[in-house]
């Protein structure tokens, strides 16, 4: 029994130790801050380019 725990723990020391699923949160964290970036930035500006497209659009139907 004594084998099976210290197998146990020493296989969580080794995973405890082990930091590559550590470039994956920090990836996944810069990818959710440039996405609320990017989402911020079209509620920013979303109004102010309305009328420019509108009236481009406009144009394409003449």
């Amino acid at each position: 029994m004594n084998a099976i725990v210290a197998a146990s723990v020493s296989a969580l020391l080794r995973r405890l130790g082990d930091d590559r699923g550590a470039n994956l949160v920090e990836y996944t964290l810069l990818v959710a801050f440039i996405a609320m970036a990017c989402v911020v930035a079209v509620s920013a500006i979303g109004g102010s380019t309305t009328e420019p497209f509108s009236e481009v659009g406009s144009g394409f139907g003449n």
